[in-house]
C-alpha cells in the first residue's frame, strides 16, 4: 500500500489521526498568502524523493472558496508529477445544498463543484453531505468511488452515554434521516419539527405534537450554521417543559454568533464530530473515515 496523506496546517490533528489509523505516512503542505491574497503552496517532497502511487489529500471544505483553489493547485501539480491516483477525504463537503435552481438565473453549484472534484480526484470520501433531492453522492460527484459516510451512529453512542432515556428531536424535515438512524441505534424516542425559512437568519419552527415535560431533549442535525433553527426549537422545547436541551451535530460550522445564539436560547451542551475543527468537537471520526479509506487503498 504505497500511499501518503497530505494536509494543511490547521487540520493537522484530525489528518494525523486518520493517517495513524490507516498506517500511512502524513505530511504537511505549507501555505503562504501574498498581500494580494494569492496562495503559494509547497508540497513536502524533496527533488529526488520517490512519490507515492496514491496521494490522499485531507481537506474539510468549510469556508470553501480558498480551499477549492488549494485542491485545484495540489491535484493538478500532483498529476503533472505523474502520481497515478488521487483521493480526497473531505469530511465536510461544500456547495451541496444548491441542487436545483430555485429562481431564474441561479447557478446549480452542486453539479458544477461535483464535476470539478470528479475531474481532480479518483475518489472522494465525505460525511453527511447536505443532499436533498438525490439519493447517492455519485449523482453529485460522478465517480464510482464517491463515498458518503454518516456521523449519526457515533453521535448516537455519545448521546446514549451522556443522557438517560433521551428524546431526540430533529429541527426540520431534512434532519429526519439522521435522527431516525440515531434513535434506532440507541433505542430512544424521537420526533421531527417543521420549519419555514424566511431568510438565512429568519426561521419559524413548530414543535411536533408530543409531551416533552421533564424530558432530556437532544436536538440533532447534520450541520449547524447560523444556529437560528436550533435556537428557536430550543426556546419552544423549554417553554413546553423540557428538563434540558442539548445539541448534537455532525458539522459544527457555527458561523458568526451562532454558538452564542443557541446558548442564549437555553441550549446546555453542544457536541459535534471533528469533521470541522471546533471547540465543541466531542467525537473522533477517524475510525469511520479510515474504514472507507482503507477499502479504497486496498
Amino acid at each position: 500500500m504505497d500511499a501518503q496523506l497530505l494536509y494543511l496546517p490547521e487540520e493537522r490533528a484530525a489528518a494525523e489521526r486518520l493517517a495513524s489509523v490507516c498506517g500511512i505516512p502524513a505530511a504537511e503542505v505549507s501555505s503562504h498568502r501574498f498581500p494580494d491574497q494569492e496562495l503559494r503552496l509547497t508540497l513536502p517532497w524533496a527533488e529526488d524523493q520517490p512519490l507515492p502511487e496514491t496521494l490522499v489529500l485531507y481537506r474539510s471544505l468549510d469556508r470553501p472558496n480558498d480551499k477549492l483553489v488549494e485542491l485545484l493547485l495540489i491535484a493538478r501539480h500532483a498529476q503533472s508529477l505523474g502520481i497515478p491516483r488521487l483521493l480526497l477525504v473531505a469530511p465536510y463537503l461544500a456547495y451541496m445544498r444548491q441542487d436545483i435552481a430555485f429562481n431564474p438565473g441561479e447557478i446549480v453549484s452542486q453539479r458544477i463543484v461535483g464535476q470539478f472534484l470528479a475531474e481532480l480526484f479518483d475518489g472522494v470520501i465525505t460525511v453527511d453531505p447536505h443532499l436533498h433531492r438525490i439519493s447517492h453522492l455519485s449523482e453529485a460527484i460522478p465517480l464510482a468511488d464517491a463515498i458518503a459516510l454518516s456521523g449519526a451512529p457515533r453521535l448516537a453512542d455519545l448521546i446514549g452515554q451522556r443522557r438517560q432515556q433521551p428524546l431526540l428531536i430533529g429541527p426540520d424535515a431534512e434532519s429526519a434521516q439522521w435522527v431516525e438512524l440515531a434513535a434506532a441505534r440507541i433505542g430512544c424516542d424521537y420526533a421531527i419539527c417543521s420549519k419555514v425559512r424566511h431568510g438565512d437568519r429568519q426561521v419559524e419552527v413548530s414543535l411536533p405534537v408530543l409531551d416533552v415535560s421533564g424530558r432530556q431533549v437532544v436536538l440533532m442535525d447534520d450541520v449547524a450554521s447560523s444556529g437560528r433553527t436550533l435556537a428557536r426549537a430550543c426556546e419552544q422545547l423549554l417553554v413546553a417543559g423540557a428538563a434540558s436541551v442539548d445539541v448534537a451535530v455532525t458539522h459544527a460550522l457555527f458561523a458568526g454568533d451562532a454558538l452564542q445564539e443557541i446558548h442564549a436560547a437555553g441550549v446546555g451542551e453542544v457536541w459535534s464530530t471533528d469533521c470541522i475543527a471546533h471547540p465543541s468537537n466531542a467525537i473522533d471520526m477517524s475510525p469511520v473515515l479510515a474504514e472507507a479509506l482503507l477499502r479504497l487503498l486496498r
